[in-house]
């Protein structure tokens, strides 16, 4: 099944939901939509969506911010309300469990964790509900027939970035900043340094990891985020590419301070609200269609007919994509016409991306 039917839902823009506390111990914040409602297929019994949010929560206008977008897109058209809860500071894979079962117990359906960090959980719980659907993105080693694993091909975004990185780079010199050190983030990088050496064999390339594990706030600190851009500029980078969740904030907001470009990750940044003083600095942003994910998810369900095993997202299918609302980025027609061909190569088997 196709993740998204259109390009243009990558930007879609996120309305406001009234934000509740939940009463349940251990499960943080949490926000609720509209009441469930039966009015379009008749089959949907649950609750609405339970949607649990990856390191960094609701707000990091990145990861968790486009899976939100896609919770609100499934509530508005099918009225069927949900619950978003946040991580906790430290929490443990038993938090997790904890989180996922009262989602659950609650009648929330699907219940979708929002990063890999939740495959222990997902599967754990998953098993004591079947007839509950779960969703996990980020993850697909979790085997069950209620469990779809929402997965993509971020190197081929990371490529696309790559391109223009190369191409929009005046110094051919340009860096990379990961936000943990996993192989999920190098399939980021490996993609990025493939597209900017399609362009310039020689381009120099800054690379850098924030920390090894999660719990150190690789994908939740912008300060480190700002660090890591400062070094890599003031070493010669004049376009930096992050995948680094909320702490991408911390790059942005220092490769704008000196002027020189960013490049966004999962949502398009440059249309995020909170970037806007940094907006002119955003060269554009690898797409992750995280929130199709979740809308397609909810949409099976509701359906009656749910999604199970690995649905991957990929340009072919607009899983994944290159955002190129900035003015600025249209207007170098050089460079754009450089990412449009190396898409095109992509869907038609021309070029195979590295994912290591």
């Amino acid at each position: 099944m196709r993740l998204i039917s259109r390009r243009t839902r990558f930007i879609q823009a996120a309305a406001s939901v009234a934000v509740v506390a939940l009463a349940a111990a251990g499960c943080g914040e949490s926000s609720t939509g509209s009441k469930p409602s039966e009015k379009e297929s008749g089959k949907y019994t649950g609750k609405g969506i339970g949607l649990a949010y990856d390191i960094g929560g609701k707000g990091d206008q990145s990861f968790n911010d486009a899976a939100y977008a896609g919770f609100e897109k499934a509530d508005k058209e099918f009225g069927i309300g949900g619950r978003d809860v946040e991580p906790q500071d430290g929490e443990s894979d038993a938090d997790k469990v904890q989180r996922l079962t009262q989602l659950a117990q609650s009648g929330y359906n699907p219940v979708i964790g929002v990063g890999y960090i939740y495959a222990p959980a997902v599967k754990e719980v998953a098993a004591k509900f079947p007839d509950t659907t779960f969703g996990i993105i980020d993850d697909e080693t979790v085997v069950a027939k209620n469990v779809a694993d929402m997965v993509f091909h971020e190197e081929q975004a990371s490529y696309l970035a790559g391109v223009a990185a190369a191409k929009a780079s005046k110094k051919g010199h340009i860096g990379f900043i990961g936000g943990v050190d996993i192989p999920l983030i190098h399939k980021f990088e490996a993609g990025y340094i493939q597209g900017a050496k399609s362009v310039d064999p020689a381009i120099k390339i800054e690379s850098q990891y924030l920390t090894e594990t999660p719990q150190e706030g690789g994908f939740s600190s912008p300060d480190k985020g700002k660090a890591g851009a400062s070094g890599q500029i003031e070493a010669g980078a004049d376009v930096i590419y992050h995948a680094a969740g909320l702490s991408g904030q911390g790059v942005i907001s220092e490769a704008a301070g000196k002027k020189v470009w960013a490049i966004g990750v999962d949502s398009d940044q440059y249309a995020q609200t909170s970037l806007a003083a940094y907006k002119d600095y955003i060269l554009g942003s690898a797409l992750k269609n995280v929130g199709g994910a979740v809308y397609d998810l909810a949409k099976s369900v509701h359906e009656g007919k749910p999604l199970s095993g690995v649905v991957r997202g990929s340009l072919s299918n607009d899983g994944v994509g290159f955002a190129d609302t900035n003015p600025k980025y249209k207007a170098m027609t050089d460079v754009v016409d450089a990412v449009n061909k190396a898409k095109k190569d992509i869907v038609d088997g021309k070029i195979t991306v590295n994912t290591k």
